[in-house]
């Protein structure tokens, strides 16, 4: 009972990791997907904003006199930037002219510094367009910035009276252009993870079904099976013992009553001859049926155990001119039944595919128990197979194999046959003691 409950509560399990899985995924995609989406939205926020600060507070208060860093102009700016421009998102401002002066700034030590105007800056002054990176912190432009982490820089062009263009920067906080992306993620990740969420519980109690319903034909289909098996195995039985009672009964009296009249005093030799020739091919008719006997119903099974059963099994293998070996010794003599009849339907099974289609000229049964399980194993060297044949056997009805692999799993074991074309056939069957 417990070995079916946990053959449907396995596959659940497996259901509701996959779709634990499945939710995590979706929650890392959907918070880097929503950080992007911040970022860039962010920073389409930071160079609006500085557009609209330029245009609207920086350039009304520029002077032609910013142009050579005047003393006036710089303090006009200067008191616009800290009362209008400034907050705490915007820490630095800049002004720049084409030759790479800094005529102004938030920061007086950068006043009248010249660097080098890179590429892009270049080009918003020329071509008058808005430009945002990440603010390089290492250039010696950006060393009062270092306090400050890591910063968004974004410049465009504004006009002095006289038309001359300069270049204004402003670099702001970068963990506002974060926060944007985790405000987006946490208005996302609801919506999205608790959909999957109630998607996964949902369908939790429809996979518990199926599981039930598909355990529940499973069982049905190893009972049916198992009815057909036992049905098989009684009607073995009975013919079993008919021939036993019946045939062999009859051919050895009929071997006796040879036997006895080759004894006859006066007879011909060529008559005691061909007597004694008749009931030695009567006794040998009397053993091939009983070998046969043997793999019809093996009474020893129930009578002497698995190990005298299977030696009896592997002595009919060796009848038919296979060499044969049998390493029984490492077996419990108090296996239950049904592992015992199994353990020989599986080793019967494989010798008879041994002597007819197997070509092998020595075949190795090994049996053995370890702790709570119990192995089989039977190998041969003969022709060996692709798993092609094998198919192609099943299609023409030979189900053996595909019955006994299902039997052996309906018991929790596994069933493995191992070979290749001219390397012979391993088949190992491993089973549970209850």
């Amino acid at each position: 009972m417990a070995g079916g409950r946990w053959a449907v509560t396995r596959p659940v399990l497996q259901f509701t990791l996959a779709g634990i899985i499945a939710v995590a995924i979706v929650g890392v995609a959907t918070a880097v997907a929503s950080r992007r989406v911040g970022q860039r939205e962010a920073t389409v926020d930071a160079r609006t904003t500085t557009l609209v600060k330029a245009q609207t507070v920086i350039e009304p208060a520029v002077t032609n006199g910013l142009l050579t860093a005047a003393p006036t102009a710089v303090a006009k700016i200067d008191a616009v930037v800290r009362k209008s421009v400034l907050d705490r998102s915007l820490v630095r401002v800049k002004v720049w002219t084409r030759d790479g002066t800094i005529v102004y700034s938030d920061e007086p030590r950068l006043e009248g510094s010249h660097y080098t105007l890179g590429v892009d800056e270049i080009a918003a002054l020329d071509h008058g367009v808005i430009e945002a990176e990440v603010s390089d912190l290492s250039k010696p432009e950006n060393r009062f910035e270092r306090g400050h982490g890591k910063l968004l820089e974004v410049y465009l062009p504004i006009r002095a009276p006289d038309g001359k263009r300069l270049l204004f920067e402003a670099n702001y906080r970068y963990d506002a252009v974060s926060a944007s992306g985790n405000r987006i993620w946490r208005s996302f990740a609801p919506v999205s993870i608790g959909a999957l969420i109630a998607l996964e519980l949902v369908q939790i109690p429809l996979a518990w079904s199926l599981a039930r319903r598909l355990r529940s034909r499973q069982q049905e289909r190893e009972r049916l099976l198992r009815q057909a098996i036992d049905a098989s195995d009684a009607e073995r039985r009975r013919i079993a013992s008919d021939l036993h009672d019946g045939v062999v009964q009859d051919l050895a009296g009929v071997a006796y009553q040879l036997a006895g009249s080759a004894r006859r005093e006066g007879l011909p030799p060529l008559t005691t001859s061909l007597l004694e020739e008749s009931a030695a091919h009567v006794q040998d008719s009397i053993k091939s049926l009983r070998s046969l006997l043997v793999d019809i119903y093996p009474a020893k099974l129930a009578e002497a155990g698995l190990p005298a059963a299977l030696t009896d099994l592997i002595a009919g293998v060796a009848n038919r001119g296979i060499a044969t070996g049998c390493d029984v010794e490492g077996l419990h003599d108090d296996l239950p039944d049904a592992v015992a009849a199994l353990l020989y339907r599986a080793a019967q099974e494989a010798l008879r595919n041994v002597v007819a289609h197997a070509q092998a000229s020595h075949v190795q049964l090994t049996v053995a128990s370890t702790g709570d399980r119990v192995w089989l194993d039977v190998s041969d060297d003969g022709v060996g197979f692709t798993p092609a044949l094998a198919h192609e056997r099943a299609a023409e009805g030979h189900l053996g194999l595909r019955g006994l692999t299902d039997l052996v799993a309906g018991a929790g074991g596994r069933l493995d046959i191992d070979s290749e074309p001219g390397s012979g056939t391993r088949m190992h069957v491993e089973v549970p003691i209850p």
